[in-house]
């Protein structure tokens, strides 16, 4: 869970976690949204895919990022049973 909370906590990885609730995006798709060099959207990326809040998937020669929503609704679940 602290990986999670780790990944949640920088405005960009937030920014890139809405980009992907729209659709899936390649890395050079997501780039393309902001103004920062592609090897640190890279290092972002991989901190979503390590905290699994996004998945990724080969498709020919590029690599497609998808919003995990179960591990979404998961984070939903555990912070609404704080509140009971």
């Amino acid at each position: 869970m602290d990986s999670i909370f780790k990944a949640l906590n920088d405005e960009t990885r937030r920014s890139i976690l809405e980009l992907l609730r729209q659709k899936d995006m390649t890395a050079g798709e997501i780039a393309d949204a902001f103004d920062i060099s592609k090897p640190s959207i890279s290092h972002h990326l991989d901190i979503l895919k390590r905290a699994d809040l996004v998945s990724s998937e080969k498709k020919g020669q590029f690599i497609v990022y998808s919003l995990n929503t179960t591990i979404v609704d998961d984070i939903i679940k555990w912070i609404i049973s704080l509140k009971k």
